[in-house]
């Protein structure tokens, strides 16, 4: 889809995909990189990543994005849309087999969907960032995650951005962020007995 979206912008000699350049600065950032040269992490691992570009490399196609911001944020949004993001949780799901959230799902052994508020910190004044209820500044978005039981860790269904000033315990946005969330799980809006949904400090059912 990301190579897709940034094709316009792919030079006519270009070796490496920039679809596949955004993708290695994600995987780099989601290992914990901190800068450019990180990504020598992902160059080390190459039966796994393939080929990772140079850092000249990476450095030409960023300042070739900046300089059309705008529409390259469009493509880039175009491309992990919502429904984008649940083709792709399916198709890994469908892969897992089993061993997926969903698989044998019931009463007795429901999809467990955590949802709770989480506060980040902006040290200066960013948009939609605002006071928030411990005296900070910065953001209060909501999340969902699926858990993946004593086994596994969870799985990010949905973020819902908020600004700092937004209330920990908003029935309506706790509303929204499930039905995201059982959006993006491809259960329906009335999944009946199969799902449980915890929420709060004490994640009280």
């Amino acid at each position: 889809g990301l190579s897709g979206a940034l094709a316009p912008w792919r030079k006519p000699l270009a070796v490496h995909d920039p679809g596949k350049i955004i993708v290695d600065l994600a995987l780099c950032a989601a290992l914990g990189g901190r800068c450019l040269s990180d990504l020598s992490v992902l160059r080390s691992q190459g039966e796994l990543f393939g080929p990772v570009a140079s850092d000249p490399t990476v450095c030409r196609l960023v300042k070739t994005l900046a300089g059309d911001v705008e529409a390259v944020e469009a493509a880039v949004n175009r491309a992990r849309t919502v429904v984008r993001q649940r083709e792709v949780r399916r198709r890994v799901w469908s892969l897992a087999g089993e061993h997926a959230p969903t698989a044998g799902i019931s009463a007795e052994s429901p999809l467990v969907i955590d949802v709770d508020a989480t506060l980040v910190e902006a040290h200066s004044a960013k948009e939609g960032a605002a006071p928030t209820f411990k005296r900070g500044f910065g953001y209060h978005p909501l999340t969902a995650w699926f858990d993946h039981g004593p086994h596994g860790a969870g799985e990010c269904a949905t973020i819902m951005l908020r600004p700092g000033n937004a209330g920990a315990n908003t029935a309506a946005d706790h509303i929204e962020i499930i039905r995201r969330a059982l959006d993006q799980a491809g259960l329906g809006s009335r999944p009946g007995r199969k799902v449980l949904v915890r929420t709060g400090r004490g994640r009280g059912h």
